[in-house]
């Protein structure tokens, strides 16, 4: 049995935290083994040990400069690897870490579509290294060109409309997916906790990023039902 990827968050808000722990131990292969909020946190952490093999790390720490805790990470335990999950856009701050080695950056709000595509990537390319002694430049090549794809993605990355939030966002999409048959805007709210019409605005709004598709539905009586159906 393969063993499974330990992962360590490192994330100040909680709420953020736990949303990426129920997602990352929703992929086969990986187990959250701890959160942390501060540096402080994650250097007992770390010392504690076993050290993780791959950390979620935040750029915006509160008792943390910068990137200072990436490369203490990276100098103290270069074993473990890292992917950023931070809301840092600056070029800057990407081309140092993107130095430093980070097999990933996701930019804030988090596509949780896109962390598990970055999960299965970091899997796969674990399993094709550990059975290897040696490469050859087509291997190296197609892990290289999954870097490069990263980069790209990572500069391309647009920021959401005003109004729409990406945890939400999330959460209705999760939905989408799990009802086959569509939703209309009063499920999702009741379902996430919202009104008729916030529920609308996000469902509308994925009709317009060609996720979501709208369709009426006619009943007996009364004004058509408008539900909403996932496309991905």
């Amino acid at each position: 049995m393969t063993q499974s990827i330990t992962v360590l968050i490192v994330e100040d808000d909680f709420r953020v935290a736990n949303i990426t722990k129920q997602f990352v131990n929703k992929v086969d292969g990986f187990t959250v083994v701890g959160s942390t909020k501060t540096a402080g946190e994650t250097r007992m952490f770390l010392q504690k040990g076993p050290v993780p093999n791959l950390i979620l790390l935040d750029v915006y720490i509160p008792d943390a400069d910068g990137l200072s805790l990436f490369w203490e990470i990276r100098r103290e335990y270069p074993i473990t690897d890292l992917v950023m999950i931070t809301a840092a856009k600056e070029v800057v701050t990407f081309e140092e870490a993107l130095k430093g080695g980070i097999f990933d950056y996701i930019i804030k709000p988090v596509d949780f579509e896109r962390l598990v595509q970055t999960l299965k990537r970091y899997k796969d390319q674990r399993l094709a290294l550990g059975m290897k002694d040696e490469i050859n430049q087509g291997e190296i090549d197609d892990l290289l060109q999954g870097r490069r794809v990263v980069k790209q993605e990572a500069q391309e990355k647009l920021d959401l409309p005003k109004g729409i939030d990406g945890i939400t966002l999330e959460q209705i999409k999760k939905l989408l997916h799990e009802v086959d048959e569509g939703v209309t805007a009063v499920h999702v709210g009741n379902e996430i906790g919202v009104s008729r019409s916030t529920a609308r605005r996000y469902l509308e709004y994925l009709v317009s990023v060609d996720e979501v598709e709208a369709k009426l539905k006619y009943g007996d009586v009364g004004r058509p039902e408008r539900r909403y159906v996932s496309v991905l």
